[in-house]
């Protein structure tokens, strides 16, 4: 089966070279369709460096990386990429124009993606996250974080993506809307069979989301496990026992 996501040998560098940094060295791993995968470790691991590599926000990187077969480089993405990848951004605040409506942000995603019916489309996309159709003409100061946040994540289905990088969807917003977005994440990805990579600090949300996952320490992927080890606390990697104690997850 061809991986839905493939990097293999990925090298992300920050700089000039005479003042290189390294943010990813050496990282490898592959997604199928339809599974979630977890990226987790510490602040300025290489997580979220990843999914920017991925999506074009960053191009010094060296290595392969593939969606569902299709090699991609530097920074050139073309429709058919865009069409089948979406990130959703941590901070719902900052991802959403202030000054556009919720009807005019859907409307260019589905423009820019040659989908028609718009009238139509856009309010099944709200149904689809749970916002009625009265959010249609709402602009971002009129919705509270969980909603923004909802928003987000129909612009990414507006462009009937099949692969979303989560980068920290739910870390931004209240601790009673987190597992509203997370729930609503879970039935999605059922609904419209999609493939996840995730990037969390938090454990329990990696647990309680992803099939499988990588640990970085220092942008190197120290060990890939299920989830069901995670659950029961028996990694191989000594970082990855001490990620785990260290983490509220192990406590709660």
């Amino acid at each position: 089966m061809t991986p839905m996501l493939e990097v293999a040998d990925l090298n992300v560098w920050f700089g000039l070279p005479h003042e290189r940094v390294s943010a990813v060295q050496d990282a490898s791993f592959a997604v199928a369709p339809g599974e979630s995968f977890g990226l987790v470790g510490e602040s300025g691991s290489g997580k979220s460096t990843i999914l920017r590599a991925v999506t074009g926000l960053i191009d010094t990187w060296s290595g392969r990386i593939a969606v569902d077969g299709h090699p991609v480089a530097g920074r050139t993405r073309d429709r058919a990429f865009k069409k089948t990848v979406q990130m959703v951004f941590q901070d719902p605040y900052a991802s959403l124009h202030p000054r556009h409506s919720v009807d005019r942000v859907l409307s260019e995603t589905l423009q820019l993606q040659g989908i028609g019916d718009i009238d139509a489309r856009i309010p099944r996309l709200l149904d689809d996250v749970g916002l009625g159709r009265g959010f249609r003409f709402r602009y971002p100061h009129q919705l509270s974080g969980g909603q923004r946040q909802r928003v987000a994540i129909a612009r990414a289905l507006a462009a009937e993506a099949r692969l979303l990088l989560l980068d920290e969807p739910t870390s931004a917003l209240d601790v009673s809307v987190q597992a509203e977005i997370l729930n609503l994440l879970h039935d999605l990805r059922a609904e419209h069979r999609l493939t996840y990579v995730m990037v969390s600090h938090d454990l329990a949300v990696i647990a309680h989301m992803c099939d499988r996952l990588a640990v970085m320490k220092a942008g190197r992927i120290v060990e890939i496990m299920d989830a069901a080890t995670l659950r029961a606390g028996r990694p191989q990697a000594d970082y990855s026992r001490r990620l785990i104690a260290a983490s509220q997850y192990s406590r709660g």
